[in-house]
């Protein structure tokens, strides 16, 4: 078996986002192009990336209890949120050169 690139943590914060009140988790990847081609597996629109401002590990789809379960069925591997922080940290310590991105300029 290969090594997982996508993962689905079980963080599960209510809220609403526009028309769709749920549980909300974060779809990650190892890398963005893993992310958004499994995105677009799932019908996530690109326009619902959510980028981070403090550095690219932190870069995810939020995603549904629905889609959460649609990812992991799709081979994405369901890992807690804590497991999600170590290694997203573990992933910004490797890339410290990256720790902000640039804030667009603004008009």
């Amino acid at each position: 078996m290969g090594r997982v690139a996508v993962y689905v943590d079980d963080w599960r914060q209510p809220a609403t986002v526009g028309p769709v009140e749920g549980r909300w988790s974060h779809l990650l990847a190892d890398t963005e192009e893993e992310l958004h081609a499994f995105a677009a597996r799932l019908g996530l629109r690109r326009a619902w990336f959510q980028r981070s401002r403090r550095h690219p590990a932190f870069d995810h789809y939020d995603v549904t209890d629905d889609l959460r379960r649609e990812a992991i069925s799709l081979g994405a591997a369901a890992i807690s949120w804590r497991q999600a922080g170590r290694m997203l940290r573990g992933r910004r310590r490797a890339r410290p050169s990256d720790h902000l991105r640039a804030a667009p300029p603004s008009h």
